[in-house]
């Protein structure tokens, strides 16, 4: 009886000792608090048609594998501020970040009027990660910025080239007389030498604007931006000579919330844009092809090439007044002027023999 006593004594005392041990275990474990995740407000240039395929990727991308740590907020032109006003809304905090070229969105850098389409600058999609990753328009970008304060440059990439898309066909120099056409700054700049009037309004009234008879057709995009935001349904033909080989355009983000995030969503955000930036080559790519060769709505027309080679000879004139401006234009241009010497040495890219 003692033996068996003491055992139940030993077991019941045993069991006190290990529901204590669980119960002081329960009692000194922190309460879980759901973590608020961080959020950004980014804008595009893009419209609502545009933005899904050029934007939108990346930051879904982001927002899924970012697992509750953070999520950016999208909005499409003109939806927060305008978009003229983007590089001073993000460098006060107004919104986070942006992506859209240097020209569109007023940046006060120098260097700001090769974004977007400067003329004959390139000559096509690839060529911008190309001048950026291997010819040091990167370090120059960053830089611009850096001495601007508040707003870090992240990452270039191109998208398509900018030709005509217009009520009217073109079928010479001359009928560039007196369009009224929606670009971007620079490129009217350049474009009116040839008659053209540049026209600035909001994005999403451009279509509108030429059914109105505000304007006779753009000078903005390729013929897959024509397809996918309505454009192609509001004119009728589209010029197959273009001022510009491809859009250069980039991510900003603003200073202090770049600082705030943590390095593991910096380098995922990084890795989300690089995706976005490939997606985009091949949207654009296969669709200037498919459409123009497809395509029902638009009608091809080109300004016959000895005509064509007044434009681009003015360019490089254009090249030269915009290099006597600073020396960190008369840089770049350097740079546009020995990629565009490789290229000519190496041959037409999509030319035989």
């Amino acid at each position: 009886m003692t033996t068996i006593h003491s055992r139940r004594n030993f077991l019941k005392k045993a069991g006190l000792m290990t529901a204590g041990a669980a119960g002081a275990t329960t009692l000194a474990a922190p309460a879980v608090i759901a973590q608020t995740p961080i959020k950004w407000r980014l804008q595009t240039y893009a419209g609502a048609a545009l933005g899904p395929h050029v934007t939108k990727p990346a930051v879904d991308m982001f927002n899924k594998a970012a697992k509750g740590e953070m999520e950016i907020e999208l909005y499409y032109a003109d939806q927060i501020v305008p978009t003229g006003e983007l590089f001073r809304a993000m460098q006060a905090g107004t919104i986070n970040a942006v992506h859209s070229d240097d020209d569109s969105m007023a940046a006060p850098v120098e260097i700001s009027l090769f974004g977007g389409y400067f003329p004959f600058a390139t000559k096509h999609i690839l060529d911008v990660p190309v001048l950026f990753s291997q010819y040091g328009l990167a370090d120059i970008w960053r830089d611009a910025y850096a001495n601007a304060g508040g707003v870090v440059w992240l990452s270039a990439a191109g998208q398509d080239p900018c030709h005509f898309n217009t009520k009217k066909a073109l079928n010479s120099l001359a009928d560039l007389q007196g369009l009224r056409l929606y670009t971007f700054p620079t490129a009217g700049r350049f474009l009116a030498q040839f008659g053209v009037v540049p026209v600035s309004i909001p994005y999403e009234d451009v279509q509108v604007a030429v059914q109105t008879g505000e304007l006779d057709g753009m000078s903005w995009s390729g013929i897959t931006e024509d397809y996918t935001v309505g454009w192609a349904d509001v004119t009728d033909h589209f010029t197959t000579n273009n001022i510009s080989g491809a859009w250069i355009g980039s991510w900003f983000v603003n200073e202090k919330s770049w600082a705030d995030i943590p390095d593991h969503l910096k380098q995922l955000w990084m890795a989300c844009v690089d995706a976005g930036h490939t997606y985009r080559n091949q949207w654009y790519w296969g669709g200037e092809a498919k459409l123009r060769a497809t395509g029902e709505k638009l009608k091809l027309t080109t300004i016959p090439a000895a005509e064509w080679a007044e434009v681009e000879n003015a360019a490089f004139k254009f090249w030269d007044e915009v290099a006597a401006e600073g020396e960190l234009k008369a840089k770049v241009v350097g740079i546009f002027k020995q990629y565009n010497e490789i290229l000519k040495k190496a041959g037409g890219v999509y030319t035989q023999g």
